[in-house]
């Protein structure tokens, strides 16, 4: 079974997924990440791939982006770092990124290399729903591997319906129609939009993502979705803390405060 159906099959609340962007702070610090993180508890791992333009993220993911690519990492080296994961590494990791990169390196052999590296899943904030039907979604079944779309507060109740019925292992639910950054609370804008979704009764289970840094954020994704995801506020840390271990603690610790 993929590793992302048995994930929120035998957890159905207070999932924690973490981002982070793969050659960030270091070219090679992509393993020691996932071992830190599973070590401390965290259910599911998106690594970024480091792209030139990415649209959907701010600052400071744009920053490890670039800095990433400066130290050499690409979509074949993350792979060649990747290949014996699985001999450390138990839960669900998604690859993140863009269509540009992965389409250079061709799609078929992206999601051969995500299987034989032990990859659950694909984010591919990009990849527009009716390309995904059409030219994606077979190749990606073929393999095992979910693809998560992404649905925010714009999102029409039709296409809603569409992803909720055509894919399978979560909903990513972007928390706002911004770019990915820490935010203090989610406003009655937010809070609303919230309610809306979960009035929907969707099959899939979702995750909330965009804006978690600290308890009321962490608290508030928790009570209306299966979880939470949260990248901008552990790429600080890493770049801040001495080790990736105390940059997960001190993630840990936000959420409690």
């Amino acid at each position: 079974m993929n590793r992302i159906t048995n994930l929120f099959d035998t957890k159905r609340n207070g999932i924690l997924s973490v981002y982070f962007t793969a050659g960030y702070p270091n070219l090679n610090d992509t393993s020691t990440i996932l071992k830190a993180l599973e070590a401390k508890g965290i259910d599911m791992v998106e690594v970024g791939i480091p792209f030139s333009d990415p649209m959907a993220d701010g600052p400071v993911i744009q920053e490890a982006a670039t800095q990433a690519l400066r130290n050499g990492m690409s979509l074949r080296l993350l792979f060649q770092q990747l290949k014996d994961i699985r001999k450390d590494v138990n839960i669900p990791v998604i690859l993140m990124g863009y269509l540009n990169p992965i389409m250079q390196y061709g799609f078929e052999n992206f999601c051969k290399s995500c299987a034989e590296t032990g990859i659950d899943g694909m984010i591919i904030p990009d990849l527009p729903y009716a390309d995904y039907m059409v030219d994606y979604k077979s190749t990606a079944d073929r393999y095992d591997l979910k693809i998560i779309m992404l649905i925010t507060p714009e999102t029409s109740e039709e296409r809603i319906r569409l992803i909720d019925a055509h894919t399978s292992g979560f909903i990513y639910m972007v928390s706002s129609a911004a770019v990915t950054g820490a935010q203090k609370d989610f406003n009655e804008q937010k809070q609303a939009y919230f309610r809306r979704i979960n009035g929907m009764n969707l099959k899939n289970p979702r995750l909330v993502g965009f804006g978690i840094s600290n308890k009321a954020t962490y608290e508030a994704a928790r009570a209306n979705s299966s979880g939470a995801i949260i990248g901008s506020k552990f790429v600080q840390l890493l770049k801040s803390e001495a080790s990736a271990e105390m940059a997960v603690t001190k993630l840990l610790d936000a959420l409690k405060q």
